[in-house]
């Protein structure tokens, strides 16, 4: 991301910053709701429960440059912070967030710059999700700015997990009592088994409705 650094205004700066992460926030979502009906629209079916988005905060963005060893200026935010701008995208099954990271994959405007699939391979703490970090262009009235996006994709289970250990981690500081840390690797376990089943019986469902569909057939 080019920013303009000639202003006097670290003020001014800063919003600027945030214009930009925020229209490319904006960009994402409405390529997710677009996808979103038209696999409705041919498939009959919505992989997208729901979107979140959110911008960091300057407090947290300077607390991780600071734990890297970094000052605190805005060049080093665009540069070394990636999830400045963060969506996260909730399915219902497993299944969902492949088909969805494949359909951002195949936007031509984005760019893959990195994914992590702590799905395949779960964080020690049980945590999964499946996160990509893209660049979308922002088209400002002057300039066009590819923009930094985390794209973090889960199920509704996962996202349940991921929600409690969060508050976990910060009640404790990120020091919890060992057996609370068990008590959520066990957690995990259960959420995996859970999505699985589910994804199981929801392909039950859906190979049912086509068992169906071809007995309607006139033969």
């Amino acid at each position: 991301m080019e920013l303009r650094v000639e202003r006097d205004s670290e003020v001014d700066n800063w919003k600027e910053v945030t214009l930009i992460y925020n229209s490319a926030l904006k960009q994402i979502s409405t390529k997710l709701e677009i996808l979103n009906d038209e696999f409705q629209h041919v498939h009959r079916y919505n992989p997208i429960e729901h979107i979140k988005s959110r911008i960091k905060t300057a407090e947290s963005i300077v607390k991780k440059l600071k734990r890297h060893g970094y000052e605190s200026t805005i060049e080093n935010m665009v540069k070394y912070v990636n999830d400045i701008a963060g969506i996260r995208v909730i399915c219902s099954f497993t299944s969902d967030i492949y088909e969805i990271a494949a359909m951002i994959s195949n936007q031509r405007d984005i760019r893959v710059i990195s994914v992590k699939d702590y799905i395949v391979k779960p964080k020690e703490s049980g945590y999964k999700s499946y996160h990509m970090l893209v660049t979308v262009p922002v088209y400002l009235s002057d300039r066009i700015v590819d923009t930094k996006v985390e794209i973090q994709i889960r199920t509704v289970a996962m996202d349940f997990w991921a929600s409690l250990e969060h508050k976990i981690h910060y009640k404790f500081e990120g020091n919890a009592p060992e057996h609370i840390k068990d008590e959520l690797v066990e957690c995990a376990k259960i959420v995996s088994e859970l999505d699985g089943r589910m994804l199981s019986l929801n392909r039950q469902v859906q190979n049912g409705r086509l068992e169906r569909a071809g007995a309607d057939v006139p033969r």
